[in-house]
């Protein structure tokens, strides 16, 4: 069968041609460039918990030896503090903060490692044929030539040439903010903490300066954004030199304070959404999908979630034949969750930008900036990632379903799991490689080598169950889980997203999620799924049928997992 076409080398293009290389599907990557980025100190990403262990997980890189993840959080207006926040040195949550070229030259040395895939530098697309069978792209000169693919994904950017020659609409606000961009070298009072100040006091000698952020960055360095007042005025270097100096006089209190000049750049953002995410074999992901980023709000999380969405889905139709439901999935559930942080974003800018509110509604200031630190830290309604409760690929309700701290569709929270050859590792670095996983909660199992239990109590029912299933499927045990009682099962798409949580082994219930999981219906599964019940229920009543003592044997040995 022919690669899969990816339109665009930036960071979500290579994320998506790793994890399809990952789950054995063979990619070409069509470079607009010259292959390698340049090192821009002033275009740098914040990465939350999720996607930075996915960007680990594929590059083997360190993240944080060449990023930083904050030590804390300030928000301030005039001179009063209105939030601080600690996070320990350890916490997974503090956002991430790295230069975007590190993490792109990462993932384009990780894919020059896969033998499936081919990177065609100097490459720019111009034209797309579909037809039933695949996708033809052609690239014109310098490096004319015609690419065959089974499936093609635009990630090309804001401008992308793969949603302009599909005629999609990209609706949405143009300039919904400008921020001039510096990256420099300096000594702050409030080292490797992130700070929003609004509204500071110092006077200004330009526009008046609404607000300005400070990132961390290593080796002392900070990135500084201010937030330019409504309009095109152009942004000089005197312009920026001008704020630079007023914004570290007002914080450190020197007359001269001492920097490093790195970069300088103007951001600006812009909300738009296109109407179609899926036109027959052509897809679209990150900035070509969608543009989003202010309070915060980072566009680069959003795009390598859409890779981490469609990659599985794109590998099960690849290795497995036409999964249509599946595939209309991946619109379905991203497009949703996108829209809803555009609308969020949206309702809230008149009201955080505009000022009016706080003079009428008591507390409505600590409100504001309430809004603001969900935002940059990756919480609430501007920035929690979201889930996909109503999913398509939701399963009908089961008998046996309970409810977990983790709702079905969100993301899993990361725990110790023995895997299949008895290693111990993270839930998170069994995600990616395609196949379901079915998580059992077993206390006491990680004070006993796996070959002690592996055979006893319901291990082998599930087993089997797991193997019975109509995608392949990875079985792991878990000491605890978050609200999960002891017994219980998990099922966990590749994707790392809960689709149900199972009470006991329940091998039927277990195949109907899996199948719903892959874009079926309930009655395609309930052949399989009644020939499953009929044999649980067949156990069940060996097992009462067995002997007291026999039955206490088997929990013993099965250290808690009967």
């Amino acid at each position: 069968m022919d690669p899969v076409i990816i339109v665009g080398a930036g960071p979500v293009g290579l994320t998506l041609a790793l994890l399809l290389t990952r789950q054995n599907v063979p990619v070409v990557v069509l470079d607009e460039g010259p292959g390698k980025d340049e090192p821009r100190p002033a275009r740098t990403v914040v990465l939350r918990e999720d996607t930075a262990a996915l960007l680990e997980r594929l590059t083997g890189l360190a993240l944080e030896e060449h990023g930083v993840r904050w030590a804390g959080w300030r928000s301030v207006r005039r001179k009063q503090v209105m939030t601080e926040i600690a996070f320990a040195e350890d916490d997974p949550a503090a956002p991430l903060h790295i230069a975007q070229h590190i993490v792109t030259n990462a993932l384009r040395a990780a894919l020059a490692g896969e033998p499936l895939a081919e990177v065609a530098t100097d490459s720019r697309l111009d034209a797309i044929e579909q037809e039933r069978t695949g996708v033809t792209a052609h690239t014109r000169a310098p490096k004319a030539a015609w690419w065959r693919g089974s499936y093609l994904v635009g990630c090309d950017g804001p401008r992308s040439t793969v949603r302009k020659l599909q005629d999609i609409r990209f609706p949405g606000r143009t300039a919904v903010e400008r921020h001039a961009v510096a990256t420099l070298r300096t000594q702050l009072p409030w080292e490797g903490h992130a700070l929003l100040h609004r509204m500071p006091p110092w006077k200004s000698s330009g526009p008046s300066a609404g607000e300005v952020t400070a990132r961390p960055l290593p080796d002392g360095a900070w990135r500084l954004d201010w937030l330019l007042p409504p309009g095109k005025d152009l942004v000089t270097p005197e312009v920026v030199l001008t704020r630079i100096r007023e914004t570290l006089t007002g914080w450190t209190g020197s007359d001269a304070p001492a920097y490093d000049l790195l970069d300088t750049g103007v951001h600006t953002v812009h909300h738009r959404l296109a109407r179609r995410w899926r036109a027959g074999r052509v897809f679209l992901a990150g900035d070509a999908a969608h543009l989003l980023g202010a309070f915060g709000t980072q566009g680069l999380d959003e795009g390598l979630r859409d890779a981490d969405n469609l990659a599985w889905k794109l590998a099960t139709a690849w290795h497995h034949g036409p999964h249509e439901a599946l595939l209309d999935s991946y619109q379905t559930e991203r497009r949703a969750v996108v829209a809803a942080r555009l609308r969020a974003a949206d309702q809230a800018l008149p009201v955080l930008r505009g000022g009016g509110l706080r003079g009428i509604v008591p507390g409505a200031a600590r409100g504001q900036d309430a809004q603001f630190t969900d935002g940059h830290l990756g919480r609430g309604a501007l920035g929690t990632p979201g889930d996909y409760a109503g999913s398509p690929l939701t399963p009908p309700r089961l008998e046996a379903a309970i409810p977990v701290d983790t709702p079905p569709g969100a993301q899993v929270t990361d725990v110790r799991v023995t895997a299949e050859d008895g290693s111990f590792v993270r839930l998170r670095d069994r995600l990616g490689r395609g196949a379901l996983l079915v998580v059992l909660i077993a206390p006491g199992t990680g004070v006993w080598d796996r070959k002690h239990w592996v055979s006893a109590g319901v291990m082998p029912r599930l087993a089997a169950a797991v193997t019975a299933l109509p995608h392949p499927a990875e079985l792991l045990v878990a000491e605890s889980y978050p609200g999960a009682p002891a017994h219980s099962v998990l099922l966990v798409r590749p994707d790392g997203h809960l689709v149900t949580a199972l009470s006991g082994v329940r091998p039927a219930d277990l195949y109907t999620a899996a199948e719903a999981t892959l874009g079926g219906s309930a009655s395609e599964a309930e052949p399989v799924a009644e020939e499953a019940r009929e044999g649980q229920q067949g156990q069940a009543q060996e097992q009462e049928e067995q002997p007291m003592s026999e039955r206490a044997a088997t929990a013993e040995a099965g250290s808690g997992l009967r």
